[in-house]
Order: structure tokens, then C-alpha cells, then sequence
């Protein structure tokens, strides 16, 4: 798979098959992935991959939480601003109308969505998954140098044959994460990573882009006499 198919395939999957993945295609990705761009090389990402009895006790804990109803953890960064401006806040709204009426489920039917969402704590079903932390240190730049690092990781899953889905939702459950992990505690947890086969049963629409003109500007070279 060539790197314009990887990155036009890549799409964020919510639904898997328990389909074992080997860890050596994991160690082979993240090796990779180490490559990605940092400023002054300083790498700033922890990734934890967790498969297995990890797995299953982490999803099993959130799964806990989940069913008495316990409150999210404080947030430790802002998912979105409180205001999205246009076209920011109409993107948005087009894409949870195209997922959820994926699964019929109306605007207003507000239980609906939260069961949709809870698949979040079981990764979908995937067998793999990554928490990527950060350094609470670090400024803007290297939380732009660990998302290039976490495109770069999803681009090679899909060289591999895999998909995955980048979820931020786990911020707000990092407790329970940190108590299967138990990261130092310098660090704060940016998104977890579903990874595995995609189960083709379900259905799973890939959300469209804007038109090239509307995020990307050309500015040609000058005419030959023109701009000195």
C-alpha cells in the first residue's frame, strides 16, 4: 500500500474483530512511527499499547464506571473551544448528523447517543489499543509534534492492513486508564488509539472533507515583469 492509499483509506473505525494482532506488527509500526517530525527532535509522546489481560481489565473497569453512573474525570485540556466559529461549528454538526443517523438515531434522542458512545470504553471491540500521553510541561508545538506522530502511527497501521480510531474520549475516564498504566505523574493522557481489523459487517460510513478551496490557498509564482 502505497502512502496517497494509506492516507485516503485511513478513516476513524468503530467497529472490530477480535482478530489477534501481532505484536510484532506493533513493534514494527511504532518503530517507524519513531521517525515522526518533533521539533528540536524532542519526541514528545508515551505511548502505552496494551493487548490482552491488560486490555480486558482496562475495558472491563471503564465498563464498571460506566454502568453506576460515575462522573467523567476534570478535564486536564479543552477537547473543543466552549464557541466554535463558522465553519468549524457547521463541520461538526454535519458530522454527528451522518453518525448518528448511521445508527437511527435522532437529534433528540439523547440516551441513544450516550449507549453509542459507550462503545468508546470497550474500543470497539478492537484487541489493541494506544494511550498517548504528553509531558504537562510541554507547550502547543509538541502537542502539534505528538498528533504528527499519531497520523504517522495510523498511516503505517494502515500500510499493515489495520485500522484504527483515535479517541479522545478516553481523556475524561484517564483515572481508570492511569490505574491499569500507572504513568509517572508528570504526564497527562492526550487520546487513547483503537487498533485492530475492521469487522466489514458493520456498516461505517467515512465522513467527507471540505472542498480543497475552502482549506488550502495557492499563491502562484509572479508573472514574468510582475511583483519586483
Amino acid at each position: 500500500m502505497d502512502v496517497y492509499e494509506a492516507a485516503k483509506s485511513r478513516r476513524a473505525v468503530r467497529a472490530f474483530t477480535d482478530r489477534h494482532v501481532p505484536r510484532e506488527v506493533l513493534e514494527r509500526v511504532l518503530s517507524a512511527a519513531a521517525w515522526s517530525p518533533s521539533g528540536s527532535n524532542l519526541q514528545p509522546w508515551h505511548a502505552y499499547v496494551l493487548t490482552g489481560e491488560p486490555l480486558a481489565e482496562l475495558k472491563k473497569r471503564a465498563g464498571r464506571r460506566l454502568a453506576a453512573g460515575d462522573p467523567w474525570d476534570e478535564r486536564e485540556y479543552e477537547m473543543y473551544p466552549p464557541v466554535l466559529k463558522s465553519p468549524y461549528r457547521e463541520r461538526r454538526f454535519a458530522f454527528g448528523e451522518e453518525r448518528y443517523g448511521e445508527l437511527h438515531i435522532s437529534r433528540e434522542d439523547w440516551e441513544a447517543r450516550q449507549r453509542a458512545a459507550a462503545a468508546n470504553w470497550d474500543c470497539f471491540g478492537a484487541p489493541a489499543a494506544l494511550f498517548c500521553y504528553i509531558d504537562r510541561d510541554l507547550g502547543l508545538p509538541q502537542w502539534a509534534d505528538t498528533g504528527m506522530y499519531l497520523q504517522t502511527v495510523m498511516l503505517l497501521l494502515r500500510a499493515e492492513g489495520l485500522h484504527s480510531c483515535p479517541q479522545m474520549a478516553w481523556s475524561v475516564y484517564r483515572r481508570t486508564v492511569a490505574e491499569v498504566l500507572s504513568p509517572p505523574d508528570g504526564l497527562i493522557l492526550f487520546c487513547g488509539m483503537s487498533i485492530g481489523f475492521e469487522d466489514a459487517t458493520v456498516s461505517c460510513a467515512r465522513t467527507g472533507r471540505a472542498p480543497l478551496d475552502e482549506t488550502v490557498t495557492f499563491v502562484e509564482a509572479w508573472p514574468t515583469g510582475e511583483g519586483s
